[in-house]
């Protein structure tokens, strides 16, 4: 019996011992999902929030609509129009070279996930940026700090403080969004769940999988509140 297979035997649950590996492996690819996507989300999200807050003004209404739409639409919608939408112009990805990302599910989930958290991620380093005072910023610049000294050691580290919780929300919303790649064909826990239901019409399987999704937010609840607790051990001293 394998490693994947002894929690079912030890609980009595047939279903389980059958499908764990399945869903062993779903739990894995749940995992790269969401740390990627949240990864790259929270890296193109800084950087729209900096372009909204300081670029040129046709760019930041750019930066608008994008943030409002993949704010304002169903992620679900989001991820149908990259995968049958975009993934269904076959012959226009062969002719640039991109067949090769848009034919696989795994990476139409990628973009989808990356751009709705960048949307969401954006909106929270804004407000975060904007809630700190501007006499910090001019009290580094009179001290001869350049723009980007002050944005890496003044302003960022107070940002990441304020933004901390909401970006801990966000990745709570995106491992429980996640669940939606298996509309796509992906086995990630959810697919590798549907496909344990559909053979054995065992409800409990989907008991599981909800435990499973339970553990995992609150696994990342408590490590969220115990880096928050560090960042701001300092403030608790005043």
């Amino acid at each position: 019996m394998s490693w994947c297979e002894w929690p079912g035997a030890a609980i009595g649950l047939e279903v389980l011992e059958r499908y764990g590996c399945r869903m062993a492996d779903g739990f894995n690819l749940t995992l790269l999902l969401v740390g990627v996507s949240v990864s790259l989300g929270a890296l193109l999200g800084l950087a729209l929030a900096m372009g909204r807050l300081r670029g040129h003004p046709i760019l930041a209404r750019a930066i608008a609509v994008y943030t409002t739409f993949f704010r304002g639409s169903p992620l679900l919608v989001q991820l149908f129009l990259i995968y049958y939408g975009l993934g269904g112009l076959r012959l226009f990805w062969q002719d640039i070279g991109l067949w090769w990302f848009f034919r696989e599910p795994l990476y139409c989930c990628l973009l989808a996930f990356t751009l709705n958290t960048a949307a969401y991620q954006a909106e929270v380093f804004r407000g975060a940026m904007q809630s700190l005072p501007s006499g910090q910023a001019e009290a580094a610049r009179s001290l001869g700090m350049g723009s980007l000294a002050t944005f890496l050691k003044v302003e960022m580290p107070q940002a990441i403080i304020i933004a901390l919780r909401p970006l801990g929300n966000e990745l709570i919303v995106m491992i429980k969004a996640s669940s939606l790649a298996a509309l796509v064909t992906m086995y990630d826990l959810m697919g590798a769940t549907r496909l344990a239901f559909s053979r054995s019409f065992d409800l409990s399987i989907y008991l599981v999988a909800a435990l499973v999704y339970l553990v995992l937010v609150e696994i990342v609840r408590r490590l969220w509140n115990f880096m928050e607790a560090r960042l701001t051990r300092h403030l608790a001293l005043r």
